[in-house]
């Protein structure tokens, strides 16, 4: 199959090989050094939840650098008034940074920040479901329930919402983008946070379900792995003690807060990667920001198409040489 697309009046002609992200801006955001990228998003626009903190502000910046206009929402106004003065400036010329305050686990607030972004937006095409949280944390009888259906509503609802709200303008457009945020909790098991990995792990398989759904549309939907990343999610983890999330589980993020974490700018340039026209053909695939080789994806279209690399799978007995 041959999954390669037309080229649209926002993509930028293609080179052939596409470069390795190389390169440093001038400056910061939140103590990270940011990364230039060689993917251009000039005259696209985007959402991106959860942007006034962590990942998504740097994802944020990112998009912006790039040349996208984006539309930013979480539920800190403030925060978000503080994002938006700091990247305003950055933008090129006729691209815009909106903010609208929002709830992703409200289907009403993720309506209304789709509904401005059409209005406001032009060449809307892209939507980064960047908002989450742990929920609660200990064995899965003990935690609070009520916290526990709230970490869904956010991590998954949040998500589908926001597709759900934004997939009618991207059909009309034949074309889109949709950058679902995965994390460690899809792949492996994450004892005493379990909120957290149903949640993501139901996550990427909607992630592959839509971007089968949404094929003839050229609508690319995928997911991102950041890494292990020292933001907030990690203090929450060091505050509830070994005794909630467990000896393994703490020890290691001990360790990870000591060591750094994962740079978030590496799954910032992934998102924009898979927001570019770069990347356009490659869908329904989860990819690690850190260990993955995306940037060398472009020329292996199609023998990704063909195959279930970059997915969740069964394994059966005879995958492991078992009869």
């Amino acid at each position: 199959m041959n999954v390669a697309r037309a080229s649209r009046p926002c993509e930028r002609p293609r080179t052939g090989e596409t470069p390795v992200p190389q390169g440093a801006f001038a400056g910061h955001l939140g103590g990270v050094q940011l990364s230039q990228t060689p993917y251009d998003l000039s005259g696209r626009a985007a959402i991106i939840t959860g942007a006034n903190q962590g990942l998504g502000r740097v994802i944020a910046e990112h998009f912006v650098r790039a040349g996208a206009s984006v539309l930013l929402t979480a539920r800190d106004q403030k925060l978000l008034e503080q994002v938006r003065e700091q990247l305003q400036p950055q933008a090129r010329t006729g691209a815009k940074v909106l903010i609208e305050p929002g709830d992703v686990s409200s289907r009403e607030s993720c309506d209304a920040v789709v509904a401005r972004a059409t209005r406001e937006l032009p060449g809307l095409n892209i939507l980064v479901n960047n908002a989450g949280v742990y929920g609660p944390k200990g064995a899965i009888e003990d935690v609070d329930w009520d916290e526990w259906v709230r970490a869904i509503e956010i991590n998954l609802f949040g998500t589908v919402y926001m597709c759900r709200a934004i997939i009618p303008a991207l059909k009309a457009a034949k074309y889109g983008k949709i950058v679902n945020l995965s994390g460690g909790g899809a792949t492996a098991p994450l004892p005493r946070i379990s909120a957290y990995a149903a949640s993501k792990a139901a996550v990427v398989r909607m992630t592959d379900t839509l971007a089968e759904e949404l094929r003839e549309w050229n609508i690319d939907v995928n997911a991102v792995a950041p890494g292990a990343l020292n933001t907030r999610l990690l203090d929450e983890v060091l505050q509830a003690g070994p005794e909630k999330v467990g000896k393994a589980f703490f020890d290691r993020s001990m360790k990870q807060r000591d060591e750094g974490g994962a740079p978030m700018e590496k799954g910032a340039a992934l998102a924009v990667f898979l927001a570019a026209a770069d990347s356009d053909g490659i869908t329904g695939r989860l990819l690690s920001a850190v260990w993955d080789d995306w940037q060398n994806l472009p020329g292996q279209r199609d023998r990704i198409a063909k195959s279930d690399v970059y997915t969740l799978r069964r394994i059966v007995p005879k995958d492991r040489g078992m009869e």
